[in-house]
């Protein structure tokens, strides 16, 4: 397997941004009053599919040989990650097939099977049906992307981080969702070279904490269940690369309730009218539990993806708050 370099990300640039255009990176005041920051919000989800994977999954599929290419690609995803490949399948050629577990977001599926991808519906959660697709790859010639242990889709995702030092040179701090890790394994890499005094700070779901868990004890750990909606974050099992790589590197990792990324939906909707998915809050929904930390410094939060389903947004608006139980 390729190691993860940040010359690799540069590498990526190339590629990326003939298909896509850099996402901004704005402050809005009223969000900067309510942390007690300076706050910038990267708008990952102004990206075509609605999230940061694109990227990656545009930086993989480039780098496939003809022979590849004809083979088709199969991949596991609660949904970003699946429009990901099925949109960058689209562009180069390739035929997608897209595991995802029962109950899944009906509008994320929707996007993928416009895209021209071939569902299979498996299991109660992302890895579940990642179980399943394992099982059943022995039987197909296709090539099998996975949703994290690949350096070509971690430094396609990592151009984001660039344009964040690009336009924030010195932040103190920035605040990242993490599930599978590819984001936040990018955006290390990416500080580690532009900005080494920038805390860099993971935030997950309180009832999806593998990754949480897993770096407060120095090992892999996997949970029972996953059941968060935020579903961008929802895994139970750390995956190797992007673990053993953020494991020595972050700074620190947060846990923030349903209730807390819900308000965060909220916050983001009033002050930047911006509709952000359960993962894409987690960042600022993390942002508001430290914000004694953060009082008077220069900080970007990650708002990685704007998926959110409709019968989830009608929840979140109501009055009723969301539990951890």
């Amino acid at each position: 397997m390729e190691t993860l370099t940040f010359e690799s990300i540069e590498d990526a640039c190339e590629v990326v941004y003939r298909h896509i255009s850099p996402t901004p990176l704005y402050e809005y005041p009223l969000l900067s009053r309510q942390i007690g920051c300076t706050l910038h919000v990267k708008h990952e989800n102004h990206n075509l599919t609605g999230s940061f994977k694109i990227r990656g999954g545009i930086n993989y599929m480039s780098s496939m040989t003809s022979r590849e290419k004809a083979r088709g690609v199969v991949t596991v995803s609660r949904g970003n990650h699946g429009q990901s490949v099925a949109l960058a399948a689209r562009l180069f050629g390739v035929q997608a097939t897209i595991y995802i577990p029962e109950g899944n977001n009906p509008e994320k599926n929707e996007a993928m099977k416009a895209l021209g991808a071939r569902l299979v519906v498996h299991g109660i959660d992302f890895d579940e049906a990642r179980e399943k697709l394992e099982s059943d790859f022995k039987e197909t010639d296709a090539l099998f992307i996975h949703p994290a242990n690949e350096p070509k889709l971690i430094a396609g995702v990592g151009t984001y981080a660039l344009e964040i030092f690009k336009t924030l040179p010195d932040p103190d701090f920035i605040l990242v969702p993490v599930g599978s890790g590819s984001g936040v394994c990018g955006l290390l890499l990416a500080a580690a070279r532009l900005s080494p005094s920038t805390r860099i700070i993971g935030v997950q779901a309180k009832k999806a904490p593998s990754v949480y868990l897993s770096w407060k004890k120095g090992d892999k750990i996997s949970t029972d269940s996953s059941d968060t909606f935020a579903d961008g974050v929802a895994t139970r099992v750390p995956f190797d690369l992007t673990f053993s790589y953020l494991k020595d590197r972050i700074d620190d990792i947060l846990l923030v309730s349903e209730e807390e990324i819900r308000q965060a939906i909220l916050l983001l909707l009033r002050t930047t009218h911006n509709i952000a998915e359960g993962a894409g809050a987690a960042a600022l929904a993390g942002a508001l539990q430290i914000r004694d930390r953060l009082r008077g410094k220069s900080v970007a939060i990650i708002l990685s993806g704007g998926n959110l389903d409709q019968a989830t947004l009608r929840r979140v608006l109501s009055d009723e708050p969301f539990s951890d139980n």
